[in-house]
């Protein structure tokens, strides 16, 4: 799948306070689970208090009134049926309309291939082909812990999309967005998170400052319908 048609954006921040999130839309048996207990220690405030979002480069266009957060895990099964079955027609009638805009948030924790390749995704970021490789990773998905999300493979995916490869080598090897993928994990735990994938779909004011109406959350690896009929009813 290519997304040469889409435009891309620098990350963009999103600070909002007192969200009232809708859990309207869940499907347990369609998503990987996340166990809370991983990491007791990790703060999870309250998300209708304080709610941050930072990830991909904004996928769509910047005047585009909705937003879709995709929590997501590059090795869950879920994840990888939501891109082959789903996604492409969500980014046919929704972002290259210019209605909606898409934000890839990490929540990486199947594995520790899911944390090297949320890194490497970033790594290829800073070439301006995060999208492209974030495709590359989904296509090339074969399983959870199989070992095709190794950094030999991780590696080898950036020369497939034409990345410069010692550049990318070296902020992979680095651990350069360590952090970053750690912090986007916080943010899923705040966000009451429990399993990839994860969706929250709200509109935001032209600044993405504020929230406008409700969020709608969609967990699993629901049909091009749960999507569309959310979509649709914030439009209309």
């Amino acid at each position: 799948m290519t997304r040469k048609l889409y435009v891309i954006f620098p990350v963009v921040i999103i600070v909002i306070a007192a969200v009232v999130i809708t859990f309207a839309l869940s499907a347990t048996n369609n998503n990987d689970r996340y166990d809370n207990n991983m990491n007791p220690e990790l703060p999870v405030n309250d998300s209708r208090q304080s709610v941050f979002t930072t990830g991909s480069p904004l996928l769509g266009s910047p005047n585009a009134s909705i937003i879709m957060l995709e929590f997501g895990d590059y090795q869950c099964l879920m994840c990888e049926r939501y891109f082959d079955n789903t996604e492409h027609n969500i980014l046919r009638n929704y972002v290259e309309s210019g209605k909606l805009k898409i934000i890839f948030m990490d929540f990486a924790f199947i594995g520790p291939d899911s944390i090297l390749a949320a890194q490497s995704a970033h790594c290829a970021e800073d070439q301006g082909k995060y999208w492209q490789y974030h495709d590359e990773l989904y296509s090339n998905w074969d399983g959870e812990n199989t070992g095709w999300g190794s950094k030999r493979n991780l590696k080898n995916f950036a020369t497939n999309i034409g990345l410069d490869n010692n550049n990318f080598n070296e902020c992979l090897d680095s651990g350069k967005y360590a952090s970053k993928v750690e912090n986007n994990m916080i943010i899923g735990k705040q966000l009451e998170v429990t399993g990839t994938p994860t969706f929250f779909i709200f509109k935001s004011s032209s600044d993405m400052e504020k929230i406008i109406g409700n969020v709608e959350k969609i967990v699993g690896a629901q049909p091009y319908s749960t999507f569309s009929n959310v979509l649709d009813s914030m439009l209309n």
